[in-house]
């Protein structure tokens, strides 16, 4: 195993040994506190462009399931069709691994995916120093090629044009409920949620203006990067809102922002955003609290929602926004993943809300 050192843009140096893809890399440096779900976590499209810090101590000891697909186009097991991250940071990586439903271990799937991977990292030391300074750029270099320096561009780059679908893909054809999905980089569970409610769903890529189509409802999915590199699609979701003909919408994480950003609210970006299976949130007006999934570096500013709209839910950590709502028509939002792939499933009861709107 050869050493590497992740260094950050404030200086900060953490020596490791490579357990992945042989490889330097750049990107923006982020903490995962979840526990387990690191098979789902890589290939969420959401972690394009970022290196990716787990937490909890032990990764790889249940090592990775089959990359399988179903009939419909889904990943069995995964949350698209590749890993996203471009990298994974852990404190100690199992050799070992024992699952019912492994199939390889973490490190053989890094190395044919050619993603790095480091271990031996004190992460509890890392995440310390991103939470006081906020994320920041990193860089992955090999000790013994000091001079192969790598670069990476993040900020301002469009990560969503980079992960969305390039055609239209339709889902359960025939279907009595049609549904246009904007694909700002779905997570393959969201569609499968639909799916299993038995709608059609039309997955049209993140700029496609959708308007003209025959649909019953909208859906905005997730995404990486920052949701102000996506005015195309703000856009044709504001020609939506301002259609004659009222239809359902749902938002999850970027398309909570992106409605937000339609209705006239401004976004954010948060210190060391949101990532993990065990965020509360409480649904504005009541006492009902639920535990979420999440990944998102960026929130809306409530206090900049039209008067026509109001939060839907707010993060009892800091505060910030969990999701928005229009107060007459069935328009709503959840900056969480109420399909939780991985994570706690409290909220998938969002898209029944969503469906029986249709």
């Amino acid at each position: 195993m050869r050493n590497v050192t992740l260094i950050l843009d404030d200086g900060s140096k953490f020596c490791g040994k490579s357990f992945g893809y042989e490889k330097p890399v750049a990107g923006e440096v982020v903490f995962n506190t979840a526990m387990m779900g690191y098979p789902e976590s890589l290939t969420d499209p959401s972690y394009a462009g970022q290196l990716m810090v787990l937490t909890y101590p032990l990764v790889g000891n249940y090592g990775v399931p089959a990359f399988t697909f179903e009939e419909n186009g889904l990943a069995t097991f995964m949350e698209s069709d590749k890993i996203y991250a471009s990298a994974i940071i852990v404190s100690d990586y199992s050799n070992e691994y024992s699952h019912w439903n492994a199939k390889e271990s973490l490190a053989d799937w890094l190395k044919r995916e050619q993603i790095p991977g480091i271990t031996g990292i004190d992460t509890r030391e890392l995440t310390k120093v991103l939470r006081e300074h906020g994320v920041m750029m990193g860089k992955i270099i090999f000790d013994d090629e000091p001079e192969n320096i790598p670069h990476a561009d993040y900020n301002g780059v469009n990560f969503v044009d980079r992960v969305s679908c390039k055609e239209i893909i339709r889902y359960n054809t025939g279907a009595p409920k049609k549904v246009v999905l904007v694909d700002c980089g779905v997570k393959h569970n969201i569609i499968r949620c639909l799916i299993n409610r038995g709608v059609e769903v039309i997955r049209v890529p993140w700029n496609y203006d959708f308007n003209d189509m025959e649909f019953d409802g909208l859906f905005l999915a997730n995404g990486p990067g920052d949701p102000d590199t996506c005015e195309d699609a703000v856009v044709n979701i504001r020609k939506f809102l301002n259609s004659d003909k009222v239809r359902p919408c749902m938002g999850i994480c970027m398309g909570n922002q992106l409605l937000s950003k339609a209705a006239g609210a401004k976004i954010y970006k948060l210190k060391y955003g949101h990532r993990s299976h065990n965020q509360p949130v409480r649904m504005v007006g009541t006492n009902k609290c639920f535990i979420t999934s999440q990944n998102h570096g960026y929130a809306v500013d409530s206090d900049t929602l039209g008067q026509d709209w109001e939060p839907l839910f707010v993060n009892m950590n800091d505060g910030s926004n969990e999701g928005i709502r229009h107060k007459t028509n069935p328009w709503f939002s959840a900056q969480f993943h109420p399909e939780a792939c991985s994570g706690p499933i409290d909220t998938e009861f969002l898209f029944d809300d969503f469906v029986k709107l249709l």
